[in-house]
């Protein structure tokens, strides 16, 4: 039975917590910015399956019906569904009014004393979103900003989080970072917690995204990042048979508790059922690429494009520019038996426009930059997929890029390189609280751009349709931290060599430059400067918080300049920086110290610790 109970007159049922989500998705990427996870209705066009579940009334009458949902295309009202309460279909349809995330009237209804049926019917494939339902006799609407505080008293969840326990090192966000850090840390015979705010493990090489991870390897990375045949990685599996490490899936982190400049302690809430757990440790390493616990304790931070003149970078633009790598959604097509429909998007259309090209797929997990059809050029311009009879496949993607000079800044573009990073968005806005309409505006696209392929080659494409449209966008750049050394492209050409270097990193300045002269979702170029294609040094310094005492970092977010960050941000590269975050825990737990503390007295052992984990030892 679904979680939800009667507080007076109102009963609150979040569609998380629906007994069989049916055809529905669980979102909760958003929760910060709109208050929970939610239910997502993610068919590519076609309706989805009933979300049910069933709800105790404490007693018979009239019950005022609110659903709280988002309109996420006002143009088109592509996300409408409707709502059954005890098998009465309500006549709205929701997802409609043209509003953000708001509650909408389902009308009344008449409902008996005892159990009652809820049903989420979706009406159209494209995304429609419920937060939840509430149940009201008194004919009082819903508060407008529904509270956490709210939502708890009326599910009856407790006032405050449970002791989740105390661990050597917390580490948040499992992202292929974590995940090696975590690993890490376990193998030195540390209590681990790993927190992760999504079901799978990965990050942007989970399954929900699929890329494969680029940067300076080695084998605790590779037994992470392995894919099983269904595509997913054996990080999972790896980390479950550690007997000092605990894994916390769909936790995420929204608050923590300090002394001083220490962190204490970080509570989350789980996406299922809005409990709050509580980690307790003597250090933290922040995976999350966001800078979360940074944001959260009041740390220093960097963000944007610093300019030329800051730090004397070669690639730098001449004046700051405030903005950063955007988002991505992955996607993959396919070639059905016969003709298939596909529902008419005008509201799709008018983000996409007139593009038609749908290079740039995700051809399976882990294999990315793949062809796709391009309307205008008849039927041999299906390249769905690789090895298909006619596609160019990866062997000419290989043949292109070898025949560019080994250290080159070049512009890529789409008629030489099926680029699936071309595909981005949300460059100048704010990717902490935009993140869901980065997302959705990424989807129109898509959905537009497919479109306009069916239109423009009805005959070529009629059996041409998604086979798989990624709901969790491929994330790009954040904030990152500011730590005792800010890394800088200068320091990656010149191999500057430092007395506090713990790993090594590898890869090219990998730039993606925004403004496309008529596509807002696309890229108008990529700069791939490959330098000296020699590995370089990262010092301890960028890997931990100049402010926060026991904090450190890996990943995309360390202190690094936006610059240098391009090439540091690579997932073996952040697997490196979490292997070596795991081996200055270690030190802090066994010295009781913090991490400057480790860089101060302890660098050597911290060297030899972390060579014998990477096997440079």
């Amino acid at each position: 039975m679904g979680d939800a109970q009667a507080r007076g007159t109102g009963i609150l049922v979040e569609a998380e917590a629906f007994d069989d989500h049916g055809g529905w998705t669980l979102d909760s990427q958003f929760e910060s910015v709109m208050g929970s996870p939610y239910l997502l209705a993610h068919g590519l066009g076609r309706p989805v399956a009933d979300a049910t579940t069933v709800v105790e009334v404490p007693e018979a009458g009239e019950y005022g019906v609110w659903v709280r949902t988002k309109d996420w295309m006002p143009e088109g009202h592509p996300g409408r569904f409707t709502l059954s309460v005890g098998g009465t279909a309500l006549g709205a349809e929701l997802g409609a009014d043209g509003r953000d995330w708001a509650w909408a009237s389902g009308g009344t209804v008449r409902l008996d004393r005892g159990p009652t049926t809820l049903a989420l019917h979706d009406l159209t494939g494209f995304d429609g979103r419920c937060d939840a339902v509430y149940l009201c006799r008194d004919g009082s609407a819903p508060p407008d900003e529904p509270t956490r505080e709210w939502r708890r008293n009326l599910l009856g969840l407790p006032s405050g989080p449970s002791d989740a326990g105390a661990f050597d090192v917390v580490v948040v966000g499992g992202g292929v970072s974590g995940c090696a850090a975590a690993l890490a840390a376990a193998r030195l015979g540390r209590r681990v917690a790993l927190v992760q705010d999504r079901p799978v493990l990965g990050g942007n090489a989970s399954t929900e995204v699929g890329l494969t991870p680029q940067g300076r390897s080695n084998p605790l990375i590779a037994e992470l990042t392995t894919r099983s045949d269904d595509g997913d990685l054996l990080a999972r599996k790896v980390l479950e048979a550690e007997p000092t490490l605990t894994l916390s899936l769909e936790q995420r982190v929204v608050g923590l508790a300090m002394d001083g400049s220490r962190i204490v302690s970080v509570d989350t809430r789980d996406a299922r059922t809005g409990h709050e757990h509580r980690y307790r440790a003597p250090v933290f390493v922040d995976c999350t690429g966001t800078a979360l616990l940074g944001l959260l304790s009041g740390a220093r931070t960097l963000f944007g494009q610093e300019s030329r003149a800051e730090y004397g970078e070669p690639l730098a633009p001449r004046r700051r520019v405030e903005a950063h790598h955007g988002h991505t959604v992955f996607f993959r097509t396919r070639r059905a038996e016969g003709p298939v429909p596909f529902p008419d998007v005008p509201w799709a259309r008018a983000v996409a426009r007139d593009f038609a090209k749908l290079t740039g797929q995700l051809a399976r997990p882990g294999v990315d930059n793949a062809p796709g059809p391009v309307a205008g050029r008849g039927p041999r311009a299906w390249f769905a997929r690789t090895g298909e009879k006619g596609a160019p496949g990866r062997a000419t993607v290989g043949k292109v890029l070898r025949k560019l000079p080994e250290r080159v800044r070049m512009r890529l573009n789409m008629e030489r390189f099926p680029a699936t990073h071309f595909w981005e968005y949300g460059q100048w806005l704010d990717p902490y609280t935009d993140g869901e309409h980065i997302r959705d505006h990424l989807l129109a696209a898509l959905y537009g751009t497919f479109s306009n392929v069916r239109r423009r080659e009805p005959d070529a494409c009629a059996d041409l349709e998604l086979e798989w449209v990624g709901f969790v966008a491929g994330q790009g750049e954040f904030r990152r931290y500011l730590g005792d050394h800010v890394l800088t492209e200068n320091d990656i050409r010149d191999h500057t060599a430092f007395p506090d270097a713990v790993v090594q990193n590898s890869g090219a300045f990998c730039l993606h430059h925004a403004g496309h002269r008529r596509y807002d979702f696309r890229l108008r170029g990529w700069t791939w400067d490959t330098r000296d294609g020699k590995p370089y040094d990262i010092p301890f310094r960028c890997l931990y918080s100049a402010d926060t005492t026991n904090l450190m970092m890996a990943g995309k977010h360390i202190s690094v300049t936006h610059i240098a960050g391009s090439s540091t941000k690579f997932m073996a590269n952040g697997a490196q920086h979490g292997i070596a975050t795991a081996a200055a825990a270690h030190l802090c737990v066994a010295h009781g110290t913090t991490p400057r503390g480790v860089y101060e007295e302890h660098l050597d052992e911290l060297r030899a610790v972390v060579a014998g984990l990477t096997g440079d030892a």
